[in-house]
């Protein structure tokens, strides 16, 4: 492991953790937010899904303004805007407000998830940087163990509004890593100037290939079943099997710990064995436990130990898959990184989003609902792959003329 890469990796992953630290942490003061404010189920989990929505559709300004501007600046910008949302979620006085300004934190937290994407592709390709994306998401991943424990330990001694405070805390760290610690990656010689006209040809070629518009999907809807069980956990853990908020954060952070124990092999499996058989093999454990999970609970086995345990296995496959569809989506698209990136984490924040809105209705505080929509995302995401998988061995975009 080389100390440069090491270096580079923990300071991305730390502003990468922030995105993650916004939705976890205050995971378990969700049913509190609800009886302080008078919302219902539903409203409470808007906050989610406007939290995503903005994340994702912000993207599509962060990426070419990072190959216009250089990956620093717009990073500035994100993190100043994420503390204004921070802020006034602190504040906020009823449901609507805080649904407002979770939506100003997603433009924000946006900035500092898809420009570490870019600044990877700038620093490698290949295998080398699905390793450096391992090593980042080693450190983001802790966050969905830490985050929701930190939350339950400021519920302690203050309201969810404290929750908010401490992210405009950590928010200040970030500017001081990326002012200090974090270098510039694009040269100014490499600056591609913002033109509607290029960025339209660019999003144009990108949709027109199959293997990126592939692997984006095949992660976007991986990721998507994880949003839904950020969006129901919750409430089934406290409501159905009657966990208090320190015991549902550690029975959250036991399903974090299959995804970034794997997301550590994936660059290494990946050079023994080639990313698309591990991703094959990954996909089939992901979606397998998924319907099995599904399957006992209505079969009436769906006991919380059972359900937290194929969770874990699940999450294993998951953390094989992620980290590979984001660096094999950006292979074949070295010339326009940042808008690759920013346009495939659109795609997949709005699948997220959307995938949490479609359940909603059916959600009832039970496992059922949460498992069938998890299996849902699974099974379409292992339909994806199975398609997209062989054009990838088969030379992915290279094979198209691209």
């Amino acid at each position: 492991m080389q100390v440069p890469m090491f270096r580079s990796a923990v300071i991305l992953g730390l502003l990468s953790a922030i995105g993650p630290f916004s939705i976890d942490m205050y995971l378990p003061a969700m049913p509190d937010i609800g009886a302080d404010l008078g919302a219902s189920v539903a409203e409470v989990q808007l906050t989610l899904t406007m939290y995503f929505l903005a994340f994702g559709v912000s993207q599509l300004f962060y990426g070419p303004m990072a190959d216009a501007m250089g990956r620093k600046p717009p990073i500035f910008l994100g993190i100043l805007i994420f503390v204004v949302g921070s802020i006034g979620c602190a504040l906020a006085p009823t449901v609507g407000w805080l649904i407002a300004f979770r939506f100003v934190q997603g433009l924000g937290g946006a900035a500092v998830m898809v420009i570490p994407r870019a600044i990877i592709r700038d620093m490698h390709t290949g295998a080398e940087a699905t390793r450096m994306m391992a090593m980042i998401m080693l450190v983001t991943s802790v966050s969905p163990m830490l985050a929701p424990l930190a939350g339950s330990g400021i519920l302690v001694f203050a309201s969810w509004r404290g929750i908010f405070w401490a992210l405009v805390a950590a928010a200040g760290v970030s500017l001081l890593l990326t002012a200090f610690a974090l270098p510039e990656t694009l040269a100014k010689k490499d600056r591609v100037p913002v033109n509607v006209r290029q960025l339209m040809r660019g999003a144009g070629v990108l949709f027109r290939d199959p293997v990126f518009m592939g692997l984006t999907f095949v992660g976007g809807f991986a990721i998507a079943s994880f949003f839904v069980f950020i969006a129901s956990a919750s409430f089934v853990y406290t409501e159905q099997f009657g966990l208090t908020p320190t015991g549902f954060s550690i029975a959250f952070a036991v399903n974090a710990i299959g995804f970034f124990a794997a997301s550590q092999f994936a660059g290494m499996l990946g050079m023994r064995f080639g990313m698309v058989p591990v991703m094959r093999w990954a996909m089939y454990g992901f979606a397998g436990c998924a319907l099995v999970n599904l399957g006992l609970t209505v079969a009436g086995l769906g006991s919380l130990y059972v359900i937290v345990l194929f969770l874990f296995l699940g999450n294993i496959g998951l953390g094989l898959v992620i980290p590979a569809t984001m660096v094999m989506a950006l292979d074949e698209h070295g010339d326009i990184a940042g808008l690759a990136s920013s346009l495939g984490g659109t795609l997949q924040m709005v699948a997220g989003g959307v995938m949490i809105s479609l359940t909603a209705p059916f959600f009832d505080s039970t496992a059922l609902p949460m498992l069938a929509a998890i299996a849902t995302c699974a099974a379409l995401s292992l339909g994806i792959a199975l398609i997209t998988l062989p054009r990838v061995a088969l030379g992915g975009a290279a094979a198209t003329g691209h």
